[in-house]
């Protein structure tokens, strides 16, 4: 099953979830649709999931920055070692925030709303998984 959007339910879980005012990193795994699937009407020029992707991207920088976020890391995802040999991606993305609460604002401005339609149109499948620090690893 495809996962684009954030559901009401995990929105209600990072919102009421506690924060402990540390650090997010959102790991972002993405799945572009060959042709973006942008709703009849909603004005946007025919182009590709990647290009839907560009779109949103443009739009969420100046919100990442406002929430006090940066990217870290974008790259093209060659090969998933393990796990489901069926779930396959384009993009790995991590993005840091200063904390949960400014992500989940984020998430919910007017701003932002605004362009994540792009993202919808873009993906065809995709994961989001929020990170805090861990220990250092044995010998780091």
């Amino acid at each position: 099953m495809a996962s684009i959007e954030v559901t009401d339910d995990r929105l209600e879980a990072l919102a009421s979830g506690g924060d402990d005012g540390g650090p997010r990193v959102m790991i972002n795994l993405l799945r572009y649709r060959e042709t973006a699937a942008y709703p009849p009407g909603s004005g946007a020029e025919p182009c590709s999931g990647r290009e839907a992707y560009q779109r949103y991207s443009d739009g969420v920088m100046p919100c990442i920055r406002e929430a006090g976020g940066r990217l870290v890391w974008l790259g093209r995802v060659r090969l998933t070692v393990i796990g489901p040999v069926d779930e396959e991606w384009d993009d790995a993305i991590l993005v840091e925030y200063p904390s949960r609460e400014a992500f989940v604002g984020m998430l919910t401005s007017e701003r932002y709303q605004a362009c994540a339609g792009h993202r919808t149109a873009a993906l065809a499948d995709s994961r989001l998984i929020e990170t805090t620090p861990g220990p250092a690893a044995p010998g780091a």
